[in-house]
């Protein structure tokens, strides 16, 4: 796949932390909340990020950001607290400059989403989970021995987090994708290097174990989908289970993998963006469940006022393709002219980049 285009920029939290966030696709806003070991700069030609970032890209206009301590932003910081990482989420929405959005929170971001969509309802029109969690490993009353490994899990990365061979790491890469390809795996192996140092992941691996947003969750007024591996090795299915039954309304949609990151080509990997499109997408719930992604790509554009030439040149097609597509749109959506569709599109919530501007 080639590389996906980004705008990276930086903001300060409430603290001073700087956070590095970007921004990628068009479309309806979607944020993602933080996830541990990513890069910005990295993850755009990453055979693990990337996938799952164009596919969302292809969707949306996604905001991202790399958490404290973590790739572009600030290293070491002398925070790092759940509050903190809240902070970081709103300090990011801000500086994008966003007022209503969809909020994508995977892993441990699920709980900073959480947290946001509770303290700010005017905010999120809709929240999505994936692999997520309302209690760290710290607070699931879980047995012994797992909250031994847990304190393994701390030992190991620090003592291999950081070291040129990558035998410690492969220890976490095969818990978050034990389906993945070799190249998928090692690239994530050296990714872990690459994006915090071992001092720094151990302080946000014990942070992650004292999460607990139950009482938050249950406090969500907008719409809610959770979806969740059954075989995840990383987070419990049950954890999953339990988040969208505190959440009041959410969806809930297992999905048949044992990969805590989905993976390019997998079936759970077409199952979430399925149910992301009918829950969130402008072709779901916001009208034009005909129009194939590409179609929406194209309508959401025109909503935003590009004009043929600008829409090829934004989507990498030829001025042809984009005419053809438009032609089907105004058959699909029945609409006679241009006008008419941005119409109907900035009705249906297209087009509101645009009218933000």
């Amino acid at each position: 796949m080639s590389p996906m285009k980004q705008e990276i920029r930086f903001c300060k939290s409430a603290d001073g932390t700087g956070i590095a966030f970007a921004l990628s696709g068009s479309g309806l806003p979607l944020v993602r909340a933080q996830q541990w070991v990513t890069h910005l700069e990295h993850d755009a030609h990453s055979p693990v990020w990337l996938p799952i970032l164009s596919e969302l890209s292809r969707r949306f206009r996604v905001v991202r950001y790399d958490q404290r301590g973590v790739g572009l932003s600030d290293a070491d910081p002398e925070t790092i607290s759940f509050e903190a990482w809240v902070a970081d989420l709103e300090a990011v929405v801000d500086a994008a400059g966003i007022e209503r959005f969809t909020l994508l929170g995977a892993s441990q971001g699920s709980a900073m989403a959480v947290a946001y969509a509770a303290r700010h309802p005017e905010r999120v029109e809709k929240l999505v989970v994936l692999g997520g969690y309302a209690r760290g490993w710290n607070r699931r009353n879980s047995p012994s021995d797992v909250l031994e490994r847990a304190a393994t899990q701390v030992r190991l990365i620090e003592l291999g987090w950081g070291a040129e061979e990558g035998s410690f790491r492969q220890v976490f890469t095969s818990g978050f994708m034990p389906e993945a390809s070799l190249d998928q795996q090692k690239s994530f192996n050296q990714m872990m290097r690459t994006c915090t140092s071992a001092e720094t992941a151990a302080r946000i691996f014990r942070t992650f174990g004292e999460i607990d947003v139950q009482d938050e969750a249950r406090r969500i007024t907008c719409p809610c989908l959770v979806a969740h591996g059954r075989g995840d090795l990383r987070v419990p299915f049950e954890e999953g289970r339990l988040l969208a039954s505190l959440v009041p309304g959410a969806r809930f949609v297992p999905l048949e993998s044992a990969n805590h990151i989905l993976i390019q080509d997998e079936p759970a990997m077409k199952t979430f963006m399925d149910a992301l499109d009918a829950f969130a997408g402008p072709g779901g719930a916001s009208g034009f469940p005909q129009l194939t992604a590409r179609e929406r790509e194209v309508l959401e554009l025109m909503a935003q006022g590009l004009d043929n030439a600008q829409i090829a040149a934004r989507l990498d097609l030829s001025e042809k393709t984009v005419r053809n597509h438009i032609t089907r749109i105004f058959d699909k959506i029945e609409v006679e002219n241009r006008s008419q569709a941005i119409v109907a599109a900035r009705k249906a919530g297209l087009g509101a980049e645009a009218e933000s501007d």
